[in-house]
């Protein structure tokens, strides 16, 4: 999967977090003064004579911070539970270990970049398709952490855990691939599986998947066959920072001096340690982001915008709404192995039912257009794929008198309890579920909740703890549940159909999947995956692309609620400036793949 949403929990003193980490007590300047000569244009040098780029909306910059604070990047938005393992196939792993986020720790061969939508320099210094065979030309001083070479053999090693150990997502490259070979320390051979000839979700998995030490990790394998039991809190990569210290209060990483890419990225990164403070929910850290307490995060915050009309030197990547680039679909998952939701006419309804409207307005502050019945974004390089025009005449929108209409067409009757029932089979109760904290998905199931009692089925939201509802989710143990599928990537939205409706690997219930979480069941979905995916040109692609939505259509076994931008990138500069944004686009809104340039970029407001 590709979205990044991760798990959550915490402590409210953010001062006395960041007195803890650095051991010192000054105060973090929220501050804003005026950056008369700013400007948001550049390549991502700064500015000059007085020129700040990548400063507030509103031109505004801090003070800056002095001492040990001044060399430190806080962060949030990604670990919202105590730390307790950086095992990166752990069912909960703490940040920055957690799959396709921030690559501090881990690094992945390519790095993906949401706004050209080009596949960049990793671990991998070039890469290279000739037909069903991917070379990637490994980085020459490559090393992990302790000091040992990170080679090509890494990575090849890195995907046979997939197979030492199925239950990890890994194990889904071999799906798509035949073999993953290093010829030399310095090249490695991919062939890609000669029937599926999905090239795309091949290098996807290259750019989304950490590569792992070799050396460490083979006497892990031995010990431990589920990969997921391994306990880890000092983690070798061979990323820029390491672990220096994490609890319950915070994540703190320090910087690798020795650092491999500092020749590759012409130096370090602009900051000493990276503190990650663990916050209750979204409220906590918006607050100590508005506040000036911290420089960077990936969090949603209600009308953004009002922080920087009240003079906080608040940026955001668009400046004109809806200040971020769109890139992933919230889906409401059914289980269709419950009764009930295994009759498609139940789900078209549930579907029909949904204020989607409100959903975007309310839950999603205005930052989300209207959702169209398809798993295709309907804008940005996906919409050439769309049937807009038959996704429309074929699909739903909010409309709960025709919902409820559908339910009693499909033989349900109204009891007296004003919940429909049919056979002995009662439209609940179920209990729709989303992580604790995650304010947008929470808004939108509460209104997902009132719209399904209004058409008479038993519905009520209950928010676990984020590793909770991932483990009941994967697991199968859920009635519906708000949850995320494929974000835009060299893939999509064919890896965003695999994820909803694929069967390739379909798992009973208590067992753990990372596709298809409704375990929706047809026996033509996986020929017409492969089809689009072997298709040999965009016309034949389109027409498989279009069929598979036409089926999902049919049988709605997840729907969208919302358009999510591709992460809540928003920084504050009050002590770093130069950040990315559309003028100043050096580098991608991002936090993982190509966003890691931006952490060698930003530059110290008090020099």
């Amino acid at each position: 999967m590709s979205d990044q949403l991760h798990p959550r929990t915490t402590r409210r003193g953010f001062l006395a977090i960041a007195a803890l980490a650095v051991g010192g007590t000054a105060a973090l300047s929220a501050c804003g003064s005026s950056n008369k000569n700013a400007s948001s244009g550049g390549s991502g040098s700064g500015g000059a004579g007085g020129t700040m780029n990548g400063v507030g909306n509103n031109g505004q910059v801090g003070k800056g911070r002095s001492g040990t604070l001044a060399d430190t990047l806080f962060i949030a938005g990604f670990q919202w539970g105590p730390a307790t393992n950086f095992n990166v196939f752990s069912p909960a792993p703490a940040w920055p270990a957690q799959g396709n986020v921030a690559q501090y720790l881990y690094e992945s061969p390519l790095r993906f970049n949401i706004v050209t939508g080009e596949l960049l320099p990793g671990l991998a210094k070039s890469y290279k398709v000739d037909g069903q065979t991917i070379t990637l030309t490994w980085q020459d001083n490559a090393q992990w952490s302790d000091g040992q070479p990170c080679t090509a053999d890494d990575f090849a090693y890195t995907f046979q855990l997939g197979k030492i150990d199925s239950s990890v997502s890994l194990s889904s490259m071999w799906v798509e691939v035949d073999s993953i070979e290093a010829t030399d320390p310095k090249t490695a051979v991919i062939k890609v599986n000669p029937t599926r000839k999905n090239t795309d979700v091949v290098l996807q998995n290259i750019a989304q998947n950490y590569v792992l030490p070799k050396h460490i990790w083979e006497g892990v394998a031995k010990s431990n066959p589920k990969l997921a039991n391994y306990q880890t809190m000092q983690p070798v990569g061979s990323g820029p920072f390491t672990v220096d210290k994490a609890d319950q209060t915070q994540v703190v990483l320090k910087l690798n001096q020795n650092y491999w890419g500092k020749t590759f990225y012409g130096g370090l990164p602009a900051m000493s340690q990276v503190i990650h403070p663990i916050f209750k929910s979204n409220e906590d850290g918006n607050l100590q982001f508005q506040n000036g307490q911290l420089d960077v995060m990936q969090q949603f915050v209600p009308q953004i915008w009002k922080m920087w009309e009240g003079g906080k030197p608040v940026g955001t990547y668009l400046k004109e709404k809806p200040y971020y680039v769109p890139g992933s679909i919230p889906m409401f998952f059914m289980n269709t192995t419950k009764p009930g939701l295994s009759d498609p006419a139940v789900r078209k309804a549930m579907a029909w039912a949904v204020d989607y409207a409100s959903i975007a307005e309310t839950a999603m502050s205005g930052y989300s257009a209207q959702v169209v019945a398809s798993l295709i974004l309907p804008t940005g390089a996906e919409s050439k794929w769309l049937d807009k025009a038959k996704a429309e005449a074929d699909g739903w929108k909010y409309d709960p008198a025709k919902a409820e209409q559908m339910i009693k067409d499909a033989g349900y009757t109204k009891g007296s309890d004003g919940i429909y029932a049919k056979g002995g089979v009662r439209l609940g109760p179920w209990k729709l579920i989303t992580p604790t904290g995650w304010t947008d998905w929470n808004a939108a199931l509460t209104i997902v909740a009132k719209n399904l009692k209004s058409i008479g089925i038993d519905a009520s939201t209950y928010f676990p703890q984020a590793a909770d509802c991932t483990t009941q989710v994967q697991n199968g143990s859920f009635d519906c549940a708000c949850w995320y599928v494929a974000g835009t990537s060299p893939a999509t939205p064919w890896q965003r159909f695999s994820d909803v409706m694929s069967n390739v690997k379909l798992a009973p219930v208590g067992t753990t999947t990372f596709s298809n979480y409704g375990r929706w069941k047809n026996d033509k979905i996986n020929g017409m995956l492969q089809q689009a995916a072997a298709a040999p040109d965009d016309a034949s692609k389109k027409t498989a692309l279009q069929a598979i939505d036409d089926l999902y259509r049919a049988n709605v076994p997840a729907f969208p609620l919302m358009y999510r931008p591709d992460e809540f990138y928003e920084y504050n500069a009050v002590n770093f400036y130069n950040w990315p944004d559309e003028k100043n686009n050096y580098a991608p809104p991002m936090f993982r793949g190509a966003g890691n340039t931006w952490i060698y970029k930003i530059k110290k407001i008090a020099g």
